[in-house]
C-alpha cells in the first residue's frame, strides 16, 4: 500500500518512501494483535533508547562510505548545513544538523503570516467541522493531546483550528517558532513511543496522543506578538525519538536556552530539537483567529491522491510537504475574541 503527498512549490503527487515499513506494519498489525506483551516492549522508552542505539551511534555509522550512502539516500543537501560537512561524521550528527535557515528557509515578512515550524508533512482543518480527529479506527480528541487535567486550555481551543506536522527521519530536525508571543504555559505529558508512520496512525495504537509530549502555550495579543490570539504547540516523541532538547535561540543558534513561562519568544527561531527519528508537531488556535493558506486546505481534500489516511478514514485527508517557516497562513483580522 502505497502513500502519497503533495509537493508544495509543484503541486506534484509524490509516493513517500516509507523507512522500515514492512517492519512498522508487522509491528501494529501482527505483534500488536498476536503479542501484545512484545508490542508494548517495542514501544517502550527502553526499546526506543536501544533501537536509537542501533540506527545512529554504532561505529559502523561513522564509516565515510555508509555515511555517503545514507546521505544519497536520504537526499540531504549538505550545501543547506551550517557546520563543515566532513564534521557531520555519525548517522547522528547527520539527523541533529544545523542549517543556515536565515538563508535557505526564507520567512514572509508579513508580520500576520503564521510558519511551519518543521519541515515536514502536513495536515490543516478545523475542530469546527472535525470535532475530533479522526486519525485511527476510533476518535482522539484535542483535550487527550493537551492533557486531560488542562481544563483551561480546553476552553481556550475549543472548535477552533488545527494543523499537523509530520517529520520524517531525513528531515531537518529542528523545530521553529510558528508565532511569536509570550509563552503562558510550558509542561511535559508522559507516555509511550509509538511509530507516526502512516501504517502506525491509522491503527488502535493512537500515537499522538498516547505519546510522550511536549506542550507550549503562546499568548500572540500583545506588542511584538502575532496577533492571533492563544496558539499551543504539541511536539510529541516517537518511535526513536527519546527527547524533545528544548534550545530556544534567539538569533541564529546562539546561546540556546531552555523554554520557561512568562519568555517572549520571536517568530520562525529555533526553538527545540528531537533526538533522533520520525516526530510530530501539532498546532492549535482558537476559533475564527487562523486563516490558513488556500493551497494547504485545498490538497487536503484532494481525491486523486492515494493518501494512506484517505484510505483508512474514507475521508479525503492528504498531506503537502511544508519547509520550516514557509507560510501556512495567517491571522485574520477583526475576528478578536
Amino acid at each position: 500500500m502505497i502513500h502519497q503527498y503533495i509537493e508544495r512549490p509543484s503541486g506534484r503527487i509524490r509516493e513517500e518512501k516509507l523507512i522500515a515499513d514492512p517492519w512498522v506494519q508487522w509491528l501494529y498489525g501482527y505483534a500488536r494483535e498476536r503479542t501484545p506483551l512484545v508490542f508494548k516492549a517495542l514501544t517502550s522508552a527502553r526499546a526506543t533508547r536501544w533501537l536509537s542505539l542501533l540506527n545512529y551511534d554504532l561505529p559502523i555509522y561513522r564509516q565515510p562510505a555508509r555515511l555517503r550512502k545514507l546521505i544519497q539516500e536520504l537526499n540531504i543537501d549538505l550545501r543547506e548545513c551550517l557546520e563543515d560537512p566532513a564534521q557531520l561524521d555519525s548517522a547522528r550528527k547527520l539527523f541533529e544538523r544545523r542549517i543556515t535557515y536565515w538563508r535557505c528557509r526564507p520567512m514572509p515578512e508579513d508580520p500576520g503570516v503564521v510558519v511551519a515550524p518543521a519541515d515536514a508533512k502536513a495536515l490543516v482543518g478545523s475542530w469546527r467541522q472535525l470535532r475530533q480527529l479522526f486519525l485511527k479506527e476510533k476518535f482522539f480528541s484535542f483535550q487527550e493531546l493537551l492533557g486531560r487535567r488542562q481544563t483551561r486550555w480546553h476552553q481556550a481551543f475549543k472548535d477552533g483550528d488545527f494543523a499537523v506536522f509530520r517529520l520524517t527521519p531525513e528531515k531537518y530536525h529542528h523545530n521553529h517558532l510558528p508565532v511569536a508571543g509570550r509563552v503562558m504555559d510550558f509542561y511535559a505529558i508522559d507516555g509511550d513511543y509509538h511509530s507516526c508512520n502512516p501504517a502506525a496512525v491509522v491503527v488502535e495504537a493512537t500515537p499522538f496522543s498516547k505519546n510522550k509530549r511536549v506542550v507550549t502555550i503562546i499568548d500572540t495579543d500583545l506588542p511584538g506578538g502575532t496577533q492571533i490570539g492563544l496558539v499551543a504547540m504539541v511536539e510529541v516523541v516517537a518511535l526513536m525519538i527519546g527527547e524533545i532538547v528544548q534550545c530556544y535561540s534567539a538569533r541564529r543558534y546562539d546561546a540556546p536556552q531552555p523554554i520557561r513561562p512568562g519568555m517572549f519568544v520571536l517568530k520562525g527561531q529555533p526553538k527545540s530539537l528531537y533526538r533522533p527519528g520520525s516526530s510530530v508537531d501539532l498546532l492549535f488556535f482558537q476559533p475564527g483567529r487562523m486563516a490558513f493558506d488556500a493551497d494547504l486546505l485545498a490538497n487536503s481534500r484532494r481525491a486523486d491522491v492515494q493518501s494512506r489516511f484517505t484510505q483508512a478514514f474514507q475521508h479525503p485527508l492528504v498531506e503537502t510537504e511544508v519547509q520550516a517557516r514557509s507560510s501556512i497562513g495567517r491571522r485574520r483580522y477583526g475576528r478578536k475574541l
